[in-house]
């Protein structure tokens, strides 16, 4: 699994996270407002819950690589 990460572009996961990440861009994102509602405790329906994982995904993706780029440098 971690192969698989360290395969993906590092510039498509910022294209893809910036995009569908944070889509659609108004009123406001909707990670941001999937987010907001996991913090005050009303995100309890399953579409939101499915909208929090779609547009989380491409974030942790690039967080994850992001991690494993910094832990390669440190020990190599």
């Amino acid at each position: 699994m971690l192969k698989l990460i360290d395969s993906l572009p590092l510039p498509m996961l910022v294209i893809v996270s910036l995009t569908l990440g944070l889509a659609p861009f108004v009123p406001e994102p909707h990670l941001l407002e999937k987010l907001r509602m996991l913090a005050q405790g009303t995100l309890s329906r399953p579409i939101d819950i499915l909208d929090l994982l779609l547009h989380g995904t491409p974030w942790m993706l690039l967080i994850l690589r992001l991690v494993r780029m910094g832990l390669g440098k440190r020990a190599g």
